[in-house]
């Protein structure tokens, strides 16, 4: 059977690494943060990625995460893994995502080290050729890729897609445009709701949302509002909810993740908040001021049963 080189389009769905009150991986609230997603609408599962502490796993749950992502998910929606980090730790998700039955996954920043063009693009061919899976480079941190690199990776056919967490728009639009529908292009800025305007034009028909995990509603009715081009009901979201949202994460380091465990805590997730070092969990003030966020955005943008919109 032959494997379809395209990614999920859409919102897409990463679940957090739930932690009980010894420090373990919460396998029982895992499952219930991937069932909340796929109910919600969410295009697709990421697993083991920055959101799920990918940096803190150790290998056997790492297996763990991805065994329990499959199985629940069932088929309805593609699943997807992080690797990266050291070569060999690399391959060796690489291989277990295969193993498991993973669609494809998104390779992350290698430690450390601010490689040279050539280095990086021997570190992203050895894992992207490792498997048949679909693989999704990331640009980010201390992998930034030039348009002449992303060509030669092209080659892999294995290759399906960018991921932008760096913002340089000179670059995205050298990429988009010389590449073309050879890849696809996914959004990777936090927040992805504040950049996704200036992403949409570009090509881009993708961008995972951390707001997702506790209010995908807000993330579906932006992202309607975005595409049919709903201005004011845009600046409102804006204005209440995304923007506000996006200065509380901006207030300490790490909160990329610790904020989405709160918001899920807040709506009632059994994840909890702890999270591993060097992350810290939300502060206390910080939590409070989301729980009014949250607040607003189920006062003022009722929730509707809708399936998210793609392009």
């Amino acid at each position: 059977m032959s494997i379809v080189r395209k990614t999920p389009a859409g919102i897409l769905g990463f679940p957090v690494a739930p932690m009980n009150s010894q420090g373990d991986l919460d396998i029982q609230a895992l499952e219930k943060n991937i069932e909340f997603l796929i109910e919600e609408g969410l295009s697709s599962i990421f697993v083991g990625c920055g959101a799920g502490e990918f940096h803190a796993l150790d290998q056997d749950e790492y297996k763990t995460m991805v065994e329990t992502a499959i199985s629940t998910a069932k088929g309805r929606v593609p699943v997807y893994t992080g690797v990266g980090g050291n070569i060999k730790s690399a391959l060796a998700q690489a291989k277990v995502s295969e193993d498991l039955g993973a669609e494809g996954y998104l390779i992350l920043p290698p430690y450390l080290i601010h490689p040279e063009q050539e280095g990086l693009y021997d570190y992203l061919s050895t894992i992207i050729g490792s498997t048949e899976l679909n693989a999704i480079i990331y640009q980010r941190d201390n992998c930034v890729l030039t348009l002449e690199t992303i060509q030669r990776l092209t080659d892999y056919p294995q290759l399906a897609g960018v991921k932008d967490g760096l913002g340089n728009m000179d670059l995205n639009i050298e990429i988009t445009q010389t590449i073309g529908d050879r890849l696809d292009y996914l959004n990777g800025m936090p927040l992805a709701e504040v950049t996704m305007p200036a992403y949409v034009n570009l090509g881009f028909k993708s961008y995972s949302s951390a707001i997702s995990n506790y209010i995908p509603h807000i993330s579906a009715i932006f992202y309607d509002a975005l595409l049919n081009q709903k201005k004011e009901l845009l600046n409102e979201l804006y204005q209440h909810v995304i923007l506000p949202i996006n200065r509380i994460r901006k207030q300490r380091k790490g909160y990329a993740v610790a904020l989405i465990k709160a918001g899920m805590e807040i709506i009632g997730l059994p994840v909890g908040t702890a999270v591993r070092p060097p992350v810290i969990p939300v502060e206390k003030d910080h939590y409070q001021q989301l729980e009014q966020i949250i607040k607003v955005a189920f006062d003022r943008f009722p929730k509707e049963k809708k399936t998210i919109n793609t392009i």
